[in-house]
């Protein structure tokens, strides 16, 4: 009984530990494309921690329903392959703020969020799955260019994707901590939690091409699959105060480099489910226990960049891309299941992940105006055999 009273609190501190350990990674690598500093990642992975664990500390004691709460990873992914926006960090900065007002919008007035979600999914899943794939290329990459130091990690990652799924990723940076030994590389840097503050500039190209693409892959990728997680579990928790704190959120911790938290999908799984105890009327603990925890592991957000530092060149892209491979299987498995709208999805797809750069505004967006075009262009003429 005793065991069965602690088993939320415990499946809680795994959550926080498997979210933070199998995706800072892909914060760190999305906030230095876009062109934050060492400092200014390291402030953004920070509020990020903090803002996610007061948030879903709040919304579970408050619902009493297991409300995880996590990074945009998918968005994440996204800033990677975005690039530098005309206008710098401070353009992009500029551009989470204007994604945290449009998601708190979607909570505020419906028809916004029914516009999202009137999206195909194979064409949503298919501009997540173009985001995905130039990520998920990476250890490929690392294994040809370093093969000494990337084939330690993919291997010890293999190795626990097979027998430990849930391990993989913090065993890849288990192995990639011992490559660093091996290699001799020196973490320096400012290892305690800081502070940077960047005001923000709302550069147009910026807020199409980053803040539109971030909202809508954290609303499909993430919110709209987090609540489907809930769901599955028995739980039917109202979206709009979810939205609406989380949007807010993501506003206030834009100037200090936070790029979007959301309703976590994959470890919501971990809190709502068997794992967190056989009473479900008390898995709300582990989504309490998890903020908690991960507020403590956002304190060693200085830390964590510093290795990310240190770490040999390409190694940290790499684990990222390993990190992203069950979610670009997702993707792509949705994108390209049989439907009507699986050549629009295709040409999605591949504009997508394709990098191009057009009026500064990045493959992302384009690759969801080409879906949507060519999906209305092979519906003109078409008779309804009805």
């Amino acid at each position: 009984m005793t065991g069965d009273r602690a088993q939320p609190a415990v499946a809680g501190l795994i959550t926080a530990l498997v979210g933070f350990m199998g995706a800072f990674a892909v914060v760190l690598a999305g906030l230095r494309a876009v062109g934050a500093t060492d400092a200014q990642a390291a402030s953004g992975l920070l509020v990020l921690c903090v803002s996610m664990g007061i948030i879903g500390a709040w919304l579970s004691v408050r619902s009493k329903t297991p409300t995880v709460v996590a990074w945009s990873t998918p968005g994440a992914a996204l800033l990677v392959t975005t690039g530098v926006p005309e206008g710098g960090w401070p353009a992009a900065v500029g551009a989470f703020a204007v994604c945290g007002v449009l998601l708190a919008l979607a909570g505020l007035w419906r028809p916004l969020g029914r516009l999202i979600a009137s999206i195909p999914a194979p064409i949503a899943s298919a501009m997540l799955a173009g985001v995905l794939l130039t990520v998920c290329l990476a250890p490929a990459r690392a294994a040809a260019d370093s093969p000494a130091q990337a084939l330690p990690v993919i291997a010890a990652w293999l190795l626990l994707w097979r027998f430990a799924p849930r391990w993989a990723v913090p065993g890849a940076l288990g192995a990639l901590a011992v490559v660093m030994v091996v290699e001799g590389a020196s973490v320096d840097g400012r290892l305690a939690p800081g502070l940077d503050v960047t005001a923000p500039v709302f550069e147009p190209s910026a807020i199409v091409g980053i803040a539109i693409p971030l909202f809508l892959v954290t609303m499909a990728s993430q919110n709209v699959t987090g609540m489907a997680v809930l769901q599955s579990f028995g739980y039917r928790p109202d979206l709009r105060p979810i939205l609406l704190s989380t949007g807010l959120a993501t506003a206030l911790i834009a100037p200090f480099g936070g790029h979007a938290i959301n309703l976590a999908a994959i470890t919501q799984a971990l809190a709502a489910g068997p794992d967190a105890g056989p009473d479900v009327s008390r898995r709300w603990i582990a989504a309490v226990t998890s903020s908690l925890g991960v507020i403590v592991l956002g304190l060693g957000a200085g830390l964590a960049t510093a290795v990310a530092i240190a770490a040999p060149e390409g190694l940290i892209e790499a684990v990222a891309g390993l990190a992203l491979l069950g979610a670009l299987t997702g993707a792509l498995a949705v994108a390209l299941a049989d439907s009507p709208d699986r050549d629009a999805a295709v040409i999605t797809l591949v504009v997508a992940a394709s990098g191009i750069t057009i009026a500064g505004i990045s493959a992302p967006f384009w690759g969801l105006v080409a879906g949507l075009g060519v999906r209305a262009l092979r519906r003109v003429g078409s008779v309804d055999p009805s």
